[in-house]
């Protein structure tokens, strides 16, 4: 790392490293608020916040990445907590209201997968997307998660099998169809 490129408040972090990380910490915010992208904006401008202004500080305990997801995660869980009760009271109403669908990704199978996936418990869903989609190891995903190593390979496991079952379940039907 150049010295230029280093964070005032952070100087473990190189600017670079930061923009090399943007899509992937997006993705992540776009996952933890529901796929509203002002809200993922909102979130991840908030993160930056913390990072430059030394609020977050990276001691090297971790990697850069992980550091970084859980930051989100730590600020998507703070900004949700209170708003929670209040939000499924909307969408209950919501739903009621109109019953229109949210938009569906049309890409064949990988629907299908995507709806066996975002139909596991919260913490399932979450290693599998930091896992398979954000490219970390179960170590990295359970930290940023807040979890031990070894509750985050059960969920891990548990996820693994509850997809193998719910796929299969639905290739059989298909097949009797």
């Amino acid at each position: 790392m150049r010295e230029h490129d280093a964070l005032d408040n952070n100087p473990h972090i190189s600017r670079q490293a930061l923009e090399a990380l943007h899509g992937q910490l997006f993705g992540w915010a776009l996952s933890r608020c529901g796929y509203d992208d002002a809200t993922a904006e909102d979130l991840m401008q908030q993160a930056y916040v913390e990072v430059l202004s030394g609020k977050a500080r990276f001691e090297n305990r971790s990697t850069l990445k992980t550091f970084m997801f859980g930051v989100v995660q730590n600020l998507a869980r703070s900004r949700f907590r209170r708003q929670n009760t209040r939000l499924r009271i909307i969408d209950a109403y919501a739903a009621e209201q109109d019953d229109v669908a949210a938009p569906e990704k049309e890409y064949g199978n990988l629907k299908i997968v995507w709806d066996a996936v975002e139909s596991l418990p919260q913490r399932q869903r979450d290693i599998t997307e930091l896992v398979f989609i954000r490219d970390m190891t179960i170590e990295e995903a359970s930290t940023v998660m807040g979890v031990t190593v070894g509750t985050g390979r059960v969920h891990y496991d548990r996820a693994k099998k509850s997809l193998a079952k719910r796929l299969a379940d639905l290739n059989t039907k298909e097949s009797m169809q």
